[in-house]
């Protein structure tokens, strides 16, 4: 897209080079004929390395950008207007699977363009599977499965009836007035290998990088992982559990059951949330955790029996 038709978009006035735009990216990885933004002051840092092409951001910032500033009032909503004109297609050209003559495809299964099926795996009926998606060998994909464009599953993996990967990441920009924009994520979800993905569960893919479930995690059902977010290798996440987005979780790490985060956040390795537990901040790895606010798990035994003994609850 050209630039001028950018500022179109925003309702700017453009003067200057009009410069082809060919995506919007992050700052750490937008190249030079790519589109960016920075929301907040936080994030201002990361704009004097940025390739980026063209950074949206608010007068206050524009004296960082050594490159060509976009200068609008709340950057975070340009963005998302502009992402629905940078979206990925819901098809693309047609491209014949590949599908291992080895595996097996049961009745009123769709599958996309340019799709990649391994040896063994098994596609029960009613499965959808978008274009570009990467399945591995010996796989289950049981009943009614939907998988979204560009998805990568390894091998040795089960996906349980009715669960969804790659879907829409949940993202708005507000207006003043209160309207909600929504944000087009143009990312993807990849995983590893030996996952387990529990029934009715649910992975988003990312705004612009992959939502990443590594090797031999198992997922319970009935569970939500956010955009971006990455759950680490071995990790256990039992049913309800629900990650907000771009919250990292290291090797092993076991949430019971309706336990959730906050988004961008990180649990340690080996850490263990007990069911019902509010990560609200950074965990190391190797603890016990439990309640709301998370704290040690014994802590938490400490604090129930005084407020149990204070106001004379019998258990």
């Amino acid at each position: 897209m050209k630039l001028s038709k950018i500022y179109e978009i925003l309702w700017l006035e453009f003067s200057g080079d009009d410069i082809e735009i060919t995506a919007i990216n992050s700052l750490q990885h937008a190249n030079e004929t790519q589109l960016s933004y920075c929301d907040s002051e936080k994030n201002a840092h990361l704009i004097q390395n940025s390739k980026a092409a063209v950074i949206l951001v608010t007068q206050q910032m524009a004296n960082l950008v050594k490159t060509k500033a976009i200068i609008v009032e709340n950057p975070h909503l340009a963005f998302a207007i502009l992402s629905k004109h940078f979206s990925n297609p819901l098809f693309y050209p047609k491209t014949e699977p590949q599908i291992n003559s080895s595996a097996t495809i049961m009745p009123n299964v769709y599958i996309g363009s340019n799709v990649k099926i391994g040896a063994n795996s098994v596609i029960m009926a009613g499965a959808y599977i978008g274009d570009n998606v990467e399945i591995g060998n010996d796989c289950v994909l049981h009943p009614n499965v939907v998988i979204y464009n560009n998805s990568k599953i390894g091998n040795n993996c089960v996906l349980n009836a009715n669960c969804v990967i790659g879907s829409d990441g949940f993202g708005f920009a507000h207006t003043k007035t209160g309207e909600h924009i929504k944000i087009y994520h143009n990312g993807w979800v990849e995983i590893g290998n030996h996952v387990e993905i529990g029934a009715c569960s649910t992975i988003d893919r990312g705004v612009f990088d992959p939502t990443i479930i590594e090797d031999y995690a198992k997922i319970d059902n009935l569970v939500q992982v956010a955009h971006n977010c990455k759950v680490g290798y071995g990790t256990i996440l039992v049913s309800q559990v629900g990650l907000a987005g771009s919250t990292k979780i290291g090797r092993n790490v076991v949430m019971g059951g309706q336990a959730g985060t906050a988004g961008h956040l990180e649990i340690g390795d080996f850490a263990q949330i007990a069911a019902r537990g509010g990560v609200s901040k950074n965990l190391q790895g190797g603890k016990k955790y439990a309640g709301y606010p998370i704290m040690e798990l014994n802590d938490f035994f400490k604090m129930t029996a005084k407020m149990l003994k204070t106001f004379g609850i019998k258990r």
